[in-house]
């Protein structure tokens, strides 16, 4: 098993260049780490929670495919609305 030399690190890094590319936020259906450093970059987070431990670096992933986090289907192309209570998820846009 390999363990990610540091994994906040590269999320402040994704997060970065997804702020150049316009992106209002990200939903982790997990925890992160070192949120003092992920509270600076201009991309809102929402996640599980916060957690001081290393995930295990599987090296795999896959995008634009649909995902089931707490029985709600997040389709690519739906939107999808995060404040400090909870997420929404909608076939069309609500703004």
């Amino acid at each position: 098993m390999r363990v990610a030399p540091c994994v906040a690190a590269c999320l402040a890094t994704i997060l970065r260049k997804g702020a150049a590319n316009g992106w209002a936020g990200v939903v982790v259906y997990g925890c992160v780490r070192d949120v003092e450093v992920l509270a600076t970059i201009e991309v809102g987070i929402m996640a599980l929670a916060a957690h001081p431990l290393r995930s295990i670096k599987r090296g795999i992933g896959e995008r634009d495919v649909p995902v089931t986090f707490c029985g709600v289907p997040f389709v690519p192309g739906e939107y999808c609305y995060a404040d400090p209570n909870g997420v929404l998820v909608s076939t069309a846009s609500l703004l």
